[in-house]
């Protein structure tokens, strides 16, 4: 009967809406301060993208993507070396990483999830997501470089992979963990083995989300100089020449030939620096969009 009177009792005015409510004032105010931030914060990200579509498409060609950088007083050029040394040396570096991060987050996921060695490996990779991309340069160099006496695209593709593997191996363990346990719980019911198990149900239930996981680490592959300064250098020539591909020899990016010609003196560079970093800019928007589209999938 207390209970009863109470519920009849209770004021339905609470519940009802009201502007001059503290609680509905500071819910105005806090939303309204939000967007002020939050379009303040804009401001620079949209003033760089107005400079670059400004500055790089007054400049971007169809020469842009086939010629060769110029020279200091060479007219005209373009940067399609480092677009196709960018894209091997992102290559490389995914061939490495991709299987590593997957193999590893399996690990760490579904073999031996609370071992100590997983835990010790979880605590590293975590730990090498803040890690800063000259070290993994240096690392590079001292490893690949001077090993082997040179620079290369082959030390360029190991250092993006150093950055690459936490991104990819983190996201890869997650989508993991999201897979039911019904869908491995129903295989290992019928009869299969582990390993059947996660390359039949495992693998290919996460792969949408772990693809995110992987174009996020282009993504950000993409963007990094100070690793390449270290271990690519630079090249004013082709990768490919005389039907031969020199891996083996120093070769050009698009982060590294706009890091060299933006503080250039002559205009002409400037302008292709300009164009090369709204080519980059979109290459980096299109793997995080690719990244987005993948994590919209529901793992079923």
């Amino acid at each position: 009967m207390t209970m009863s009177t109470n519920a009849t009792e209770f004021d339905t005015r609470e519940l009802e809406y009201s502007v001059f409510r503290w609680r509905t004032i500071s819910n105005l105010f806090l939303n309204v301060a939000i967007t002020v931030i939050t379009l303040l914060a804009l401001i620079p990200l949209g003033a760089v993208l107005y400079m670059l579509v400004v500055k790089g498409g007054s400049h971007l060609s169809s020469a842009s993507f086939l010629e060769l950088p110029p020279t200091a007083l060479g007219k005209g050029g373009g940067f399609g070396n480092a677009i196709v040394g960018t894209l091997v040396m992102v290559g490389i570096a995914s061939l490495i990483s991709v299987p590593t991060g997957i193999l590893g987050a399996i690990f760490l996921a579904e073999i031996a999830p609370a071992s100590r060695l997983a835990r010790t490996m979880r605590f590293l990779v975590r730990l090498m997501t803040g890690f800063p991309s000259v070290l993994a340069g240096v690392f590079a160099y001292g490893a690949v470089v001077m090993l082997f006496g040179g620079f290369s695209a082959y030390a360029g593709g190991v250092a993006l992979a150093i950055l690459m593997v936490p991104t990819v191996m983190l996201t890869a363990e997650e989508a993991i963990r999201m897979v039911p346990a019904r869908m491995k719980d129903a295989a290992m019911a019928m009869g299969t083995t582990q390993s059947q198990m996660v390359r039949s149900v495992l693998f290919p239930t996460a792969f949408p989300s772990m693809m995110t996981g992987v174009m996020l680490a282009v993504a950000r592959a993409s963007g990094e100089t100070a690793p390449l300064i270290f271990t690519a250098l630079f090249s004013n020539y082709w990768i490919v020449r005389r039907s031969e591909t020199q891996l083996d020899e120093p070769t050009a990016s698009l982060a590294v030939l706009i890091y060299n010609f933006s503080a250039s003196a002559f205009e002409n560079q400037q302008n292709v620096a300009w164009a090369a970093a709204l080519v980059l800019v979109l290459f980096v928007l299109v793997f995080n969009l690719l990244g987005q589209s993948f994590s919209a999938k529901p793992v079923k």
